[in-house]
């Protein structure tokens, strides 16, 4: 998740040991620090649980136990990570970074990524990949919205009903160009209204109902459930695991007025960072959450879909998720372009919306 701070708030490693950014500065950068029986994940919000029972407390639980490495993490926006260790690219401190596209082609595109082929590569489709090896989801996932199913007798279908003045002030969604999901809005936005100009006219309109800029998706979840908030962008994944706590969330995917609702794949894309201080630790984790066990909880756990192609998840949660994506059109972004023009697709939005 997310945060405009120049640096991302740290949480409690799985060992429950805070991540200071001295802390972090201390287990890096030198040579003796590949000793260290410690590996450094940067990653964006969404695969951790609030309440300790995310994918990533189990997968780093277990990757704990079996290796004896602690995983020391620290969470923020997509963008935000990316930044931080551009930041720290002359004293790299993150061993593995994940984030949302189109974040992980961007940490690619600035050097901060080197090649790394985990085991289990193999199984993974081609989309799902780099061509150059710098990148690979561990986790597929699905751009969507929430809404309030207990305030909202008739829920939404369409963007234009959310320009309804009955709206004001009660819909929010997190900031483009810093969080994967915010950025997400702008993507399909342009895609549902056929381009950037008519989006950015749209999301103009939309600012009158808007409560504001969010530093974190993560956060918007529970402001919905508590109906502070009626409607609120997210994730399939990130929203799902969030629904077993937050009775009143609802998934839903915005139409154009007379079209079908519309998503795009949204996968948690990892890499190993170029200069990385534990280097072999950090591809051991990567080795370990493409494995198959990893990738069999990524629904009963996490609430997500496994990247891995020879993975046929039945568990309950896997088969609601299924019926969740029943009758939605999954489109494809172009990422190049998205990489190449993205700050041109924020200014645009900041100019349209006064942000």
């Amino acid at each position: 998740m997310l945060t405009h701070a120049p640096y991302a708030k740290p949480i409690a490693a799985v060992t429950g040991c805070l991540v200071l950014a001295a802390a972090l500065t201390a287990c890096g950068g030198s040579s003796a620090a590949s000793d260290e029986k410690i590996v450094t994940v940067y990653s964006a919000d969404g695969l951790k649980g609030e309440a300790g029972d995310g994918w990533y407390d189990k997968v780093f639980k277990d990757f704990e136990k079996q290796t004896g490495i602690e995983v020391k993490y620290v969470e923020g926006g997509s963008g935000e990570m990316v930044q931080r260790a551009a930041r720290e690219k002359n004293n790299t401190q993150a061993d593995v970074l994940v984030t949302l596209p189109p974040f992980i082609q961007q940490a690619d595109s600035k050097g901060l990524l080197q090649a790394y082929t985990p085991k289990g590569a193999d199984m993974v489709g081609g989309i799902d990949k780099a061509d150059n090896g710098r990148w690979i989801s561990v986790v597929n996932n699905y751009f969507g919205f929430v809404h309030n199913r207990k305030e909202l007798k008739t829920p939404p279908t369409t963007w234009e009903e959310l320009l309804d003045p009955a709206y004001k002030d009660r819909i929010q969604y997190s900031t483009p160009g810093v969080a994967g999901d915010g950025t997400a809005v702008l993507i399909k936005a342009m895609h549902d209204f056929g381009g950037k100009e008519p989006a950015m006219e749209y999301l103009k309109k939309l600012q009158a109902n808007n409560v504001g800029p969010s530093s974190s998706t993560s956060k918007l979840a529970p402001k919905v459930d508590k109906g502070e908030i009626l409607v609120a962008n997210g994730d399939v994944q990130m929203n799902f695991a969030q629904s077993r706590s937050m009775p009143n969330l609802a998934i839903w995917f915005p139409a154009k007025r007379g079209g079908k609702p519309t998503t795009f794949a949204l996968p948690y894309a990892a890499g190993l960072v170029s200069g990385a201080p534990h280097t072999d630790n950090g591809k051991k984790l990567l080795d370990f959450m493409l494995g198959e066990q990893a990738q069999r909880e990524v629904s009963s756990v996490g609430g997500g879909f496994s990247v891995r192609k020879d993975v046929r998840a039945t568990d309950a949660n896997a088969l609601a998720l299924t019926r969740l994506m029943e009758g939605v059109e999954v489109f494809e972004p172009d990422w190049a372009d998205i990489d190449k023009n993205l700050p041109a697709y924020v200014d645009a939005w900041k100019t349209a919306t006064g942000s």
